[in-house]
C-alpha cells in the first residue's frame, strides 16, 4: 500500500507502518524545518508538504493516511477546549483530507485526553465518511520501553475500499496480545529491552553526577533516541520538542501488524 503522512514529526508513526509491511511513504505533511530536515533525510523520495491546510486532491493518490493531529487543546495538561482550539483543531483539515483522497484506511494517534475532549465528533466525521472504526491506547511501556507515553490510536476503515476480516474489538485485542507477549518473553528472560534499561540507568548515573536534575531522560541522545527506536545523530537541542512529540515507532509497528491481520 501507498501511505500519506499528516503531521509528521520525525515519521514515527509511518516509520512504524513501514516496519509492519503496511506499505512506504508516499507524502508527508509538516510544517517544523527541524522535522522537514529528518524526514528528508529518511525519505529522500517522499513529496513533502509544509501545511496540512494546502494538501487538496492534487496529492499523490494513497491508500493509507496516517497523522496525529495536535493535541494541545484535547490534552489532560491544557485548557481542554477540544476541537474548537485553533490547534486540535487542524483534525477538520484531517478529516478534509480523507474526504478530498478517499484512502482506505485512516490511522489517527492522539493523547488520551481525546477520550473526554473530541473523540465523539473524530468518530462521527469519519462516520459521516464512510469510515468504521477501532480504537485502543497502547504505551511504549507495554512494549518494553523504559517509559509510559500512552497514546490512543484509532484505526479506521472503509468498507466498499477494504475488506476488514476479524469481529469488532480486533484492535484492542492485538494490543493486549503485544503487550502479553512482551510480558512472556520477559518472563522467560528473553528481554529485548535489556540494553535500552542499562543505557537508561547510564543516563540517570551521568545526570546525578553532573548535577542535572530536570529532563533526564533529554541529556544524552543515545538513551533518548535509540530506546524509542529513532537515531542518535539528532542534535539533542533540536531534538528535545520533535521527540517528546513523536510516536514510538515499535507501537506504531504493532498497529499497523494487527491492520495486516484484520485484513489479510
Amino acid at each position: 500500500m501507498k501511505i500519506g503522512s499528516l503531521f509528521s514529526g520525525i515519521g514515527g508513526l509511518e516509520l512504524g507502518l513501514e516496519r509492519s509491511r503496511l506499505g512506504s511513504v508516499s507524502w508527508q505533511c509538516e510544517i517544523d524545518p527541524f522535522c522537514q530536515r529528518v524526514l528528508a533525510r529518511h525519505w529522500p523520495h517522499a513529496r513533502r508538504f509544509e501545511d496540512v491546510r494546502t494538501v487538496d486532491a492534487t496529492a499523490p493518490s494513497v491508500d493509507v493516511i496516517c497523522g496525529g493531529f495536535p493535541c494541545q487543546d484535547v490534552s489532560l495538561a491544557g485548557k481542554r477546549v477540544g476541537l474548537a482550539g485553533e490547534r486540535s483543531g487542524l483534525w477538520h483539515e484531517f478529516a478534509r483530507i480523507i474526504g478530498e483522497l478517499e484512502p482506505k484506511i485512516v490511522v489517527v494517534e492522539n493523547v488520551l485526553g481525546l477520550r473526554t475532549s473530541g473523540l465523539p465528533r473524530v468518530l462521527a466525521d469519519l462516520a459521516d465518511l464512510g469510515f468504521d472504526a477501532e480504537w485502543a491506547d497502547l504505551a511504549a511501556s507495554d512494549i518494553g520501553a523504559p517509559h509510559q507515553r500512552r497514546r490512543m490510536f484509532i484505526v479506521a476503515t472503509h468498507s466498499e475500499r477494504v475488506n476488514v476480516r476479524l469481529e469488532p474489538g480486533w484492535l484492542e485485542r492485538a494490543c493486549r496480545k503485544a503487550a502479553a507477549e512482551h510480558r512472556l518473553n520477559s518472563a522467560d528472560g528473553i528481554d529485548p529491552d535489556a540494553d535500552g534499561l542499562r543505557r537508561l540507568e547510564q543516563a540517570r548515573r551521568i545526570a546525578t553526577e553532573r548535577g542535572w536534575s530536570r529532563h533526564v531522560g533529554w541529556e544524552l541522545d543515545n538513551a533518548t533516541g535509540m530506546d524509542d527506536g529513532f537515531p542518535a545523530w539528532v542534535d539533542v537541542g533540536s531534538a528535545r520538542k520533535a521527540l517528546g512529540n513523536a510516536v514510538v515507532p515499535a507501537c506504531a509497528e504493532v498497529i499497523g501488524r494487527a491492520i495486516m491481520e484484520a485484513i489479510r
